[in-house]
Order: C-alpha cells, then structure tokens, then sequence
C-alpha cells in the first residue's frame, strides 16, 4: 500500500488509514482505506509461504473489531466470529474444531442477538500488524490484536461462552 498524504481513523477500529473513495464491505464497519489493508493482508497470508504459520485469527479478530450496525449478516458475522476467537483464545481449540463450530453456529444464525459494540474495540488495530517488520513480529502482533479485541468485548463473554457451548461439540 503506497503511502498516502491523507490518513483517517477507520470507522470501526479508529486505526488511522489511507482516504479514498473505494470498495468496503456490505455489512462490515469499516472505512475503504481499512478494508483494503484487509484484502492485502489476507492475500499475504494466502500466498505467502513465510505466512502459514500465522494463527488463524486475522478474519475472527477483523470482523469482530468492525462489527457494522445491526443486520441480519453482522448479528451473525459478530457472533460467529466471537466464538471462534473464544474457541481458539480461550478453550485452545485447533482450527479444525473451531470451523466446526463456525459451521454449526452459522446453520443456527437466527438464534443470535445484537450485541451493542464496546465503546474501545481493543487497543490493537489491524495497522499494527500490517506494519510489523518481520514473519515473525506479524505473528505475535496478530497475537496481540486477537487477545485485545477478544478482551474488548469482556462484557459479552459469558453470551459468547453460552453460544461455545451449544455449537462447539
């Protein structure tokens, strides 16, 4: 991504981002500039041979900290990827058990609620792991940003636990 003379904060997680008029998300709070770092990211850690061994975390953690307004899609987008993280930060899942349970959740969608966003969504951004030097400084920033979003949402950890329950099986 090209530096840029004018940044803003992201609408979802305040992380300060190029401006410019382009593609967002349908149902993701997020700010172009922010959704497009998204998309960067996602390709490197794809493609990228140095980036297989980055948790999967980053769609969790992302979804999570740009949670959008109240729809169907992002009632279920913010459940679903609560309980990933909950899964795999908490209870130490493997992927496999925690797509498992994204599936099983998913098929349940209509039994979520809306959960008002905390007013901090963590004190990790996306831009502190897309600006790490090094594989391995990626890594622990994606560490990082998963732990301070997942504890930005504290509130609603005992719902989230409720709804690991009934789809982690």
């Amino acid at each position: 991504m090209k530096e840029a003379e004018t940044k803003i904060p992201c609408v979802g997680c305040g992380a300060l981002v190029l401006d410019f008029d382009g593609p967002t998300h349908r149902y993701v709070g997020a700010s172009p500039g922010c959704w497009a770092v998204f998309g960067e990211m996602r390709v490197r850690e794809t493609t990228d041979p140095q980036y297989r061994s980055v948790p999967p975390w980053t769609v969790d953690t992302y979804m999570v900290q740009h949670p959008g307004t109240p729809s169907n899609q992002s009632i279920q987008s913010v459940a679903v990827h609560l309980i990933a993280l909950h899964l795999a930060l908490e209870e130490g899942c493997d992927s496999r058990r925690t797509i498992e349970a994204m599936r099983a959740a998913h098929d349940h969608r209509d039994k979520f609620r809306w959960l008002d966003p905390p007013a901090s969504l963590g004190t990790v951004t996306i831009m502190d792991v897309y600006t790490a030097g090094a594989v391995e400084e990626y890594i622990e920033q994606v560490r990082l940003w998963a732990h301070s979003v997942w504890d930005a949402w504290a509130l609603y950890h005992e719902t989230v636990r409720q709804w690991s329950a009934r789809y982690a099986r």
